[in-house]
């Protein structure tokens, strides 16, 4: 009988322990979770940004608002859209994207647009996704999501798609659509 009321009471003792040991890392986790997480952030509204290489001007983005976070991986966010125009070797416009939202991974020169990106490029071609990734870096844009292609008499669909900047070329995977070709187009 005594051993029994020996065991119930140092399991007694030690659910006390317990229950006030649990008391104290919630405690430090409110604590921890009560900092707020503060990331040096620079916000700019109405940009316009000139792309510019050997004085020749290569592209201009303009957005309502940019948000420059200054993290240990510096991204800039264009949470209210973006327009980004591109220009050839005679300063006239080659094509121009446009999305929803967009982000800037600063090191790893990339932009990813998403949400309504469409494209036209010279030639009239509309290039529409929910997401387009640029490669500063290799001059080309790329998407693994859905996309259209519309130009005057035809309408392409693909699983994904890469394009140069311009847009003045492209290859577009598992196509499916509605393809007229003239006389010297064809095959």
């Amino acid at each position: 009988m005594k051993v029994r009321r020996c065991i119930y009471g140092a399991v007694f003792f030690i659910g006390i322990v317990l229950q006030f040991a649990c008391e104290n890392n919630l405690r430090e986790v409110e604590k921890i979770s009560a900092k707020k997480l503060i990331v040096p952030v620079d916000k700019s509204t109405g940009v316009e940004i000139i792309y510019s290489d050997s004085a020749h001007v290569k592209a201009k983005l303009i957005t309502p608002e940019l948000l420059n976070f200054k993290t240990e991986k510096p991204y800039i966010e264009m949470r209210k859209g973006v327009t980004v125009i591109f220009f050839d070797q005679n300063q006239q416009e080659s094509s121009r994207v446009r999305s929803d939202y967009a982000i800037r991974r600063e090191r790893e020169n990339r932009v990813e647009l998403k949400r309504n990106v469409v494209v036209t490029n010279i030639k009239g071609e509309t290039f529409k996704s929910d997401e387009l990734i640029w490669d500063e870096t290799k001059k080309r844009f790329f998407s693994n999501k859905l996309v259209s292609i519309t130009s005057k008499d035809n309408v392409l669909h693909g699983t994904s798609f890469w394009a140069n900047e311009d847009f003045s070329y492209y290859e577009i995977v598992q196509s499916t659509g509605d393809l007229r070709l003239t006389g010297e187009q064809g095959f």
